[in-house]
């Protein structure tokens, strides 16, 4: 049995967005070939406005189509496979210590970090929305494939984490607070912190623009001050992916902010 980590573009974007694009299709087409619309100023402008919304989804379509074979772990790119190894590095759990990912998924990060640190534990939070296949039974037979046997799983919202404050010698997340929109996202990384012990480290890879972080440099400071002894941000897109992809996949900001209390 081999492990199932799915993929980070939904099979049911790509379908419906061909479903969009057909409709559009027969939409422009019978529009503009039959007499439903007397007035031909209107059913001119009405077929252009039905051409114009199947061009938008066609253009989505193939982008999310691209996308997807470069995110697949069975495909040639393996983009999202670079991705987690590299967060994964950062892993560094003492000798039967804790850690942490925050929205786990189908566990694919939370899976490497154990991986890398046998001697510990490592739990996986996800709420798994419907927006994606995962599953807490998905990541639970991911790491049975991988004979991963020192991680577990459960439910948990990353705006209130169910852990006591210090619980964790380690914490991470990848390409997921960015996603909870209606909430302020240095809410959301000082919760992580919340439940960080003091002398762990922490690597929490995201797309970390001002617009959806904030003031960064304040978010710095207010690391250091708090006793973060070691702040970094990486700007991952020129290390696992080349410009173009960047752009392509919209991963133009993404940073890894690592730190050690």
């Amino acid at each position: 049995m081999k492990a199932d980590y799915k993929n980070w573009v939904p099979k049911k974007m790509i379908v419906w967005l061909a479903i969009a694009s057909a409709v559009f299709f027969v939409l422009c087409a019978v529009c503009g070939s039959t007499h439903l619309i007397h007035n031909s100023v209107i059913k001119t402008v009405v077929t252009l406005v039905f051409l114009a919304v199947m061009l938008v989804c066609i253009y989505f379509l193939v982008w999310a189509v691209r996308a997807y074979k470069a995110f697949s772990y069975q495909g040639n790119r393996k983009l999202a496979r670079d991705i987690i190894e590299y967060v994964a590095a950062y892993a560094e759990i003492p000798e039967e210590g804790k850690g942490l990912d925050v929205g786990c998924g189908s566990g694919a990060l939370t899976i490497a970090c154990a991986r890398r640190n046998p001697q510990a534990q490592m739990i996986g939070v996800d709420r798994w929305g419907k927006e994606y296949d995962f599953s807490r039974k998905l990541c639970e037979a991911n790491a049975e494939a991988e004979g991963v046997q020192n991680v577990s799983f459960q439910n948990g919202d990353a705006r209130h984490l169910p852990f006591p404050d210090e619980t964790f010698d380690f914490v991470t997340s990848n390409y997921v607070y960015h996603n909870i929109a209606g909430t302020d996202r240095q809410k959301l990384l000082k919760e992580s912190f919340r439940v960080l012990k003091k002398g762990g480290t922490f690597a929490i890879h995201d797309l970390m623009r001002p617009g959806i972080y904030g003031d960064l440099e304040q978010l710095d400071q207010e690391l250091k001050d708090v006793g973060f002894e070691r702040v970094g941000w990486l700007d991952t897109t020129k290390q696992l992916m080349t410009p173009k992809e960047a752009h392509q996949y919209m991963l133009d900001d993404s940073t890894l902010l690592y730190g050690k209390k």
